[in-house]
């Protein structure tokens, strides 16, 4: 008489079980990726930039906590939100108490940029499950999106290409994303202990023209900027800072309307 077989073992399927196999499963996966050689070449020309950028994350760090918010909700807000203009951006707003709304909306409007890159990425990223895909786009800025496009115009045929392309934004945004928190988070637990004379706030702002000048590298660029800029200044006078929500939108609005009517010179793409 044949005994029935015993159920193969199917492990642990509580949350903390399934948990545990998710984080192993991703270790795993990163491990591969960091294997391949794209994945440092993809960090090392973004490890040049990153330097450039931790004053601007170190500001970002020292503002969160001047603005009268906690450690830890400045350490989670770092780790969460991971968008240093956004921050910047809803920073002043939270210690005014603004609404929930206008701190959507101003976030919402700073980083509208993400949306046309989201886009643009589209093709690439399509073979990746959705949660995959949206862990991936927390990790991925400006700077390693334009890298990543400026390697690879156009999107992978087969699979090893599509890891060769994986590999080389990986490395990437993970140098990106260890400098940023690391300058962030000296930010926080720095701007707690250094006093408010020293005149922190003014040198951020410093350091974020200087980003902001940097990206400015065409005509239609220059038109927008000069657009924002004295749009913001027209509408100072409104509550809870939405003069930089009116002054992306009339900048946007305008910058699409040029467009058209502009021919760009030989690297002159708007």
């Amino acid at each position: 008489m044949n005994m029935p077989l015993p159920p193969e073992p199917r492990g642990d399927l509580t949350p903390q079980g399934r948990l545990s196999g998710w984080v192993a499963e991703r270790i795993e996966a990163f491990a591969h990726t960091a294997r391949h050689p794209l994945f440092w070449v993809g960090a090392r020309e973004m490890s040049g930039i990153s330097v450039g950028l931790t004053a601007w994350a170190f500001m970002t760090g020292v503002a969160m906590v001047k603005s009268g918010m906690t450690l830890t909700e400045s350490v989670l807000m770092s780790l969460l939100v991971f968008a240093g203009s956004a921050q910047l951006a809803a920073i002043p707003l939270i210690a005014a108490g603004a609404p929930l709304w206008v701190i959507w909306a101003t976030a919402f409007c700073v980083n509208l940029r993400f949306v046309v890159f989201s886009l643009h990425l589209r093709d690439y990223f399509m073979f990746l499950p959705r949660l995959r895909r949206l862990w991936l786009g927390y990790f991925t800025g400006d700077v390693t999106y334009v890298l990543y496009t400026r390697r690879f115009p156009k999107p992978a045929e087969t699979e090893r290409q599509r890891r060769a392309q994986m590999a080389y934004l990986w490395g990437g945004n993970v140098c990106n994303w260890v400098f940023w928190q690391v300058s962030s988070m000296l930010g926080i637990f720095l701007g707690n202990a250094l006093p408010a004379r020293w005149g922190l706030g003014f040198a951020g702002t410093l350091a974020l023209l200087a980003v902001t000048c940097s990206l400015v590298s065409t005509r239609l660029r220059a038109l927008s900027a000069i657009i924002a800029a004295a749009s913001a200044i027209a509408v100072f006078g409104l509550p809870y800072r939405l003069n930089i929500v009116a002054a992306i939108m009339v900048a946007v609005a305008l910058a699409l309307f040029v467009e058209p009517q502009v021919r760009p010179s030989a690297g002159d793409t708007p």
